[in-house]
């Protein structure tokens, strides 16, 4: 199921497919993958029992979703392992790996939809125009409940960091 113009980039409206996550709603769940002596898999289940943010980018290889993992990876570099950080694109694992290890992002685990693209269709940010995930932030509690819920309108835009980092801070004091 689509929906209307969703999101722009550069000023184009773009459909996304799927219906938009809002907070309060259980997050859906999700097969993505990633390169550690072999391909491994990471799901929702993975991400219970903590905190997460969720961190979605078109791709890794542009500068808009590298400067938006940089921020995340070093903003989050205190909470260690208190939360689960993860980034989500559509790069193939063995880039992902590539650029995490040229970058040295260590705070946040990438996984790739690649494959099902099951995140990007059960989160409703598969953009159907070009087959990319729309850029967006995530805060889930650690029951996998929705309690920050950001799509990014314009793709070439940064996400709002405060919104999402003081949601995450908030389940951590609570």
């Amino acid at each position: 199921m689509s929906r209307a113009a969703a999101v722009t980039f550069k000023g184009t409206p773009l459909t996304l497919a799927g219906q938009a996550l809002e907070v309060g709603q259980p997050a859906p769940d999700f097969t993505l993958h990633y390169y550690q002596d072999g391909l491994q898999t990471i799901s929702l289940a993975d991400l219970k029992g903590k905190p997460s943010i969720v961190s979605v980018v078109p791709s890794l290889d542009t500068p808009v979703c590298q400067v938006q993992t940089q921020k995340f990876n070093q903003h989050l570099a205190a909470l260690g392992d208190r939360i689960n950080a993860l980034t989500v694109s559509l790069d193939l694992p063995f880039a992902q790996g590539r650029f995490c290890g040229a970058e040295n992002i260590t705070n946040m685990r990438v996984g790739s939809d690649y494959q099902e693209r099951s995140f990007g269709l059960n989160w409703g940010m598969l953009i159907e125009e070009l087959k990319l995930l729309a850029r967006g932030v995530f805060v889930l509690d650690s029951a996998g409940t929705v309690v920050h819920a950001e799509t990014v309108s314009e793709v070439t835009s940064e996400p709002d960091y405060e919104a999402a980092l003081a949601a995450l801070q908030k389940l951590l004091d609570s």
